[in-house]
């Protein structure tokens, strides 16, 4: 649920060709975000999830799926190690 969120701003806002996913190596720089572009991706997490995520600009030197994994661990260690459903995220945010 998650990467969908993230996955599905990155195609539709960020306009990443939905292909470049499909890269098991593929590297957040791969995905060509400026800092802002990266913070706005943010900024929709943080919105849904209610927290801001810290030192953001970690994630341009990461692979795609360390991204992920490092937000979702954010996200869960600000719900009691709990990933919150989206009705409930949505709600809350």
């Amino acid at each position: 649920m998650l990467e969908k969120i993230i996955k599905d701003y990155l195609v539709n806002m960020a306009e990443v060709d939905p292909e470049k996913f499909r890269q098991t190596d593929l590297m957040v720089a791969d995905l060509k975000l400026d800092s802002l572009g990266l913070l706005e991706m943010l900024f929709e997490v943080e919105d849904k999830f209610g927290f801001q995520i810290a030192d953001p600009m970690r994630f341009l030197t990461m692979s795609y799926a360390q991204m992920v994994a490092e937000i979702e661990a954010s996200v869960r260690a600000h719900h009691n190690g709990q990933l919150p459903a989206m009705d409930a995220a949505q709600a809350g945010g």
